[in-house]
């Protein structure tokens, strides 16, 4: 009993130091805390809120990508407001964006100045205490302690897994280590008080290349970024090794052998009464790159479905098989606005990997392409590859890249083509 007692003491004293630790770095670090405000200039209503934090003495704020998206693509019909922890308000302006890591800068009116805070040249280690701060539900500013968990596993572009309840309205305020500096950005959640956040060496970088040259415009400096970003997850996709695979033991099939790819898998093998026997693979990137509500990109979804009837006519067979093909479509959200209508072409095809072997395949392909009308040179593709060459059989390979380049996406579907094979 008196063990019992003494490790509750224990835990309340953590719990209170923690709390107390809390307060104080609240109080010294509030004057530089921001609500930001993007107000809809016709209604002159708030159209969506955050966070923000000021980073240097003149004015720079740093908050999401996302709580100012709006204003990014159509200044004309929002402006970006601040709120301080002294209830005054002012308009800012947006001087830079990082749309692949979800960070922006806006800067307001100094008279001289300012508190800002510190940026941590050094990263946090696995299992440091943190606190993010932020203002969630527009209930005002809070701080929430929490633990650093290292980097999120299987992501292509890097986040710190944090153990913390990051609530909306959070998003694009800092998270700080017991020194008061900055260590990462508030950027998601999971719920479960499972959250993710920006490392702030992003921030830095995107600082510094502030500093140096400020960009002249920020649709132009974005579709730098997700060109740039794009050649880099293209480039790790198809300089990887893709791995040969069994489905069902009758279809071969590629799984890229990068962390950031998972695949899952499934089928009705167990169901003895089913018209059909199916197994189904799917592989994807578990992340995208927010553009706007209606507007996501930089998707991979690559699925492999395997069919065989089970007494059932050549023509079920195929009746069921076209709807399975039917069901195929986009992997990312967007808009008329955003993207152009599908462009598609059909073709019989059998890969030359496997002509005149055992193993050859015949499919009838469709490749679909719609293209992105602010941001030229970049794509959204679907490829669909029906295999046709046999009566109580059929393999469906489907992937889609969503803000690829033309270059990319002609590499990426011939490597994939010549991959998939009956075995």
């Amino acid at each position: 009993m008196r063990t019992f007692f003494t490790l509750v003491f224990i835990l309340l004293s953590h719990t209170t130091f923690a709390t107390e630790q809390a307060e104080e770095i609240f109080a010294q670090l509030t004057p530089s805390l921001y609500q930001i405000k993007l107000i809809d200039k016709a209604s002159g209503e708030k159209s969506s809120i955050g966070s923000g934090f000021q980073i240097s003495p003149d004015g720079i704020i740093a908050t999401n990508y996302h709580v100012i998206s709006s204003y990014a693509r159509h200044p004309e019909k929002y402006r970006i407001e601040y709120l301080d922890y002294q209830g005054n308000t002012a308009e800012m302006d947006l001087v830079s964006v990082d749309v692949i890591n979800d960070l922006a800068l806006v800067k307001r009116q100094v008279d001289g100045d300012m508190p800002y805070f510190m940026l941590s040249d050094t990263k946090p280690i696995k299992g440091e205490k943190l606190f993010a701060l932020g203002n969630p539900h527009d209930l005002g500013m809070i701080v929430v302690p929490g633990t650093y968990n290292g980097l999120k596993k299987e992501s292509f572009n890097e986040r710190i897994h944090f153990t913390g309840s990051i609530n909306s309205g959070m998003s694009g305020g800092p998270v700080v280590n017991k020194s008061e500096q900055v260590v990462g950005i508030n950027v998601a959640t999971s719920g479960n008080q499972i959250g993710f956040l920006v490392p702030h060496e992003k921030l830095i970088e995107l600082f510094h290349d502030y500093n140096k040259e400020a960009p002249e415009d920020i649709k132009q400096q974005m579709a730098a970024q997700l060109f740039s970003n794009q050649n880099k997850l293209m480039k790790a996709l198809l300089n990887n090794t893709w791995q040969s695979k069994e489905l069902a033991g009758k279809a071969m099939f590629p799984v890229i052998e990068v962390p950031f790819i998972r695949c899952w898998g499934d089928s009705n093998a167990d169901k003895k009464d089913a018209l059909i026997l199916a197994a189904i693979a799917n592989c994807s990137l578990d992340e995208n790159t927010y553009i706007s509500s209606h507007f996501f990109t930089g998707s991979v979804e690559i699925e492999f479905r395997y069919m065989q009837a089970k007494n059932l006519s050549d023509n079920k067979f195929y009746h069921l098989y076209q709807k399975q093909i039917s069901r195929a479509g986009t992997g990312n959200r967007a808009g008329k606005d955003d993207v152009s209508e599908y462009q598609c072409n059909n073709d019989l095809i059998t890969p030359s990997s496997t002509a005149n072997t055992s193993n050859t395949i015949t499919n009838k392909s469709v490749f679909c392409t719609r293209a992105y009308k602010d941001f030229p040179g970049l794509f959204d593709v679907l490829y669909l590859g029906a295999s046709v060459d046999k009566n109580q059989q059929a393999l469906v390979s489907h992937f889609t890249l969503a803000g690829v380049s033309q270059e990319n996406a002609m590499e990426f579907t011939g490597k994939f083509m010549e991959a998939v094979s009956w075995k």
